[in-house]
């Protein structure tokens, strides 16, 4: 197959934005009040996933501005400001569920599908294969999550490290597509993924990593730590050289700081990325000794973000 070049808002370069303030979201004292007044009258049990549970006035229409630069502009946005520092850790949850609802439809995560996800060093790890890339402070791979849309709430940050980067992955199709043709072909073709789901063969399943879109775009769904690690399914066979290849292409892609866009998510920072357009990543990471200083961000998940405007 001939892979051409994909044309669109979608694809960036963090050189050229980088020093840009388009892509960041303060939110204003009015807009944080209303968060706080919402949460507190959705009371501590609610799992508010409606925007009529969590009502925003002002800040409701400014989120589905949002939503719409998640699937029709670059695909990432960094909202900063929620009152993160005002509320307990029970609060955070729900103001993080209610904002989500006003982005899409939240998604369930993991076996028990739990609307959110707390990421957190919890000692795993990470050379086991069935730990989660959230449960360690280990260095990410540049990834997508498997939903359209990912959003990471910083509720506290790290002592050190921990920055998280983003890059379009249809910038990095492109130079692909530019630069090694043949290797471009090879991420439309089947790949072994692992769900880390336990030893047996349900665990491991295949899928290219890019997939041609109706709208004459590309879905990018790739998963380093994912690929390697579904080596171990007895019946999943070793990569190729020319997959082996792909990858090394795509790692150092990725790493290029033509590409990457780093951020330092502050708490109260509410980061939203399009995981069919934008890979992100990762730097390891060292914690505060004191338990309740850690890292500590929330994840949500959300389906319904690539729907047409006029049908949501």
């Amino acid at each position: 197959m001939m892979v051409a070049h994909v044309p669109g808002p979608g694809q960036w370069l963090a050189a050229e934005i980088g020093d840009s303030d388009a892509w960041k979201v303060p939110l204003t004292a009015e807009h944080r009040q209303e968060v706080l007044d919402a949460v507190q009258a959705a009371g501590p049990a609610s799992d508010a996933t409606t925007p009529a549970a969590f009502p925003l006035p002002t800040l409701g229409p400014l989120l589905r501005r949002v939503r719409d630069e998640l699937a029709d502009g670059r695909g990432f946005v960094l909202v900063q400001g929620v009152p993160v520092e005002a509320m307990s850790e029970r609060q955070c949850e729900i103001a993080a569920l209610g904002l989500g609802c006003h982005i899409g439809q939240i998604a369930g995560q993991g076996p028990g599908q739990a609307p959110l996800t707390h990421v957190r060093d919890t000692g795993a790890d990470p050379s086991r294969p069935r730990t989660r890339s959230y449960q360690h402070s280990g260095r990410l791979g540049y990834h997508s999550d498997p939903t359209d849309v990912v959003a990471l709430l910083c509720v506290r940050p790290a002592m050190s490290g921990g920055l998280s980067a983003v890059v379009s992955s249809v910038a990095v199709h492109n130079e692909v597509v530019r630069t090694r043709p043949d290797l471009a072909e090879v991420l439309y073709q089947p790949w072994w993924h692992d769900r880390r789901t336990g030893q047996g063969p349900d665990s491991f399943f295949t899928k290219p990593l890019c997939t041609p879109r109706g709208d004459g775009g590309v879905s990018i769904s790739y998963g380093p730590d994912y690929i390697r690690s579904a080596q171990r399914g007895a019946h999943v066979p070793p990569l190729t050289p020319a997959q082996q290849e792909a990858m090394d292409l795509l790692d150092q892609l990725t790493g290029d700081p033509r590409f990457a866009l780093t951020m330092d998510l502050r708490a109260g920072d509410l980061q939203l990325l399009n995981n069919h357009v934008v890979l992100h990543g990762r730097t390891a990471y060292e914690d505060h000794p004191e338990p309740e200083r850690r890292r500590h961000l929330l994840r949500l998940w959300f389906t319904g973000v690539m729907t047409p405007a006029d049908k949501r």
